[in-house]
C-alpha cells in the first residue's frame, strides 16, 4: 500500500501535504561530505521530507570508486547547476525540491529551506496495482518529467581503503541504486506503468520540470 508520504490522492480523506524532496550529490572519495551524509541521514527520519543520496563519479579518479555511483547521477546534478545559479557541480551539495541548493554543512540551515519548500499545490499522485496515477494540475511552460526512483531506506555502513577518506567507515542513509524517467506530464490526469521494485528497496515517484526544474509532486510506496 502507498505510505503517508504518498499523500494527495485525489479525493482521499486522510490525504496529507507532499514531503519536500532533498537530494544529496555525496562521495565516498570527497573528505568533506561525511558530515553532509549524517545530515541526511538525519533529515530521512521526518516524515515531511524525502531524502535520497545520489553518489557521482567525478572523484573516483583519487584512488577510491565510489561504490554506489553512476553516470547517470553525475549527470543529474550537472543538469541542476545553471538553473541553481552554480558554476559546475561539487560535493557535498543538498538540492531542496530542485529549487534552491546549499552545501548541506549546517542542519539547521538546511531545516529551514525544507520549511518554506513546503508546498500543497501539486499534482495528487497515487501508487499501487502496477500502475501510477498522476493527477491534473499545472506542469508549468513545458511538460514536466515523471521520474521513478529506487532507493535503500535504510543505513549502509561503507569501508573506504583508499582515497581521502581511507581507514573511515561511512554511513550513507536512503542511497539511490536506480533512476529512470518514466515519460512526460503535461498537466493532464495521466497512467503510467509502474515497474517492479527490487527487493529491499523503496520507490518514490517525482514529477519534476524539465531540465531540472523544481519538483512539482512527489510519493513513496513501500
Amino acid at each position: 500500500m502507498a505510505s503517508a508520504l504518498s499523500a494527495q490522492a485525489q479525493g482521499a480523506p486522510n490525504a496529507r501535504r507532499q514531503p519536500v524532496v532533498v537530494e544529496l550529490f555525496t562521495s565516498q572519495g570527497c573528505s568533506s561530505c561525511p558530515p553532509a551524509n549524517a545530515n541526511l541521514i538525519a533529515l530521512s527520519r521526518r516524515p515531511d521530507v524525502l531524502a535520497l543520496s545520489f553518489s557521482v563519479t567525478y572523484w573516483d579518479y583519487l584512488g577510491w570508486k565510489d561504490v554506489f555511483g553512476k553516470p547517470q547521477f553525475t549527470q543529474r546534478q550537472v543538469t541542476y547547476e545553471p538553473r541553481l545559479g552554480q558554476s559546475g557541480p561539487f560535493t557535498p551539495q543538498m538540492v531542496v525540491n530542485g529549487r534552491e541548493s546549499t552545501i548541506g554543512y549546517d542542519l539547521a540551515e538546511i531545516e529551514t529551506l525544507v520549511a518554506r519548500n513546503h508546498r500543497q499545490d501539486g499534482p495528487s499522485i497515487s501508487l499501487g496495482a502496477g500502475r501510477i496515477v498522476i493527477g491534473a494540475g499545472t506542469a508549468g511552460p513545458e511538460e514536466a518529467d515523471v521520474w521513478l526512483v529506487q532507493y535503500d531506506p535504510g543505513i549502509v555502513e561503507v569501508p573506504v581503503r583508499r582515497g581521502e577518506n581511507t581507514g573511515r567507515t561511512l554511513p550513507h542513509g536512503h542511497v539511490v541504486h536506480e533512476l529512470a524517467r518514466l515519460g512526460s506530464w503535461n498537466g493532464r490526469a495521466a497512467t503510467y506503468a509502474f515497474p517492479s521494485g527490487r527487493d529491499g528497496f523503496k520507490t518514490a515517484i517525482l514529477v519534476q520540470g524539465r531540465n531540472g526544474g523544481p519538483i512539482l509532486a512527489a510519493a513513496t510506496m513501500e
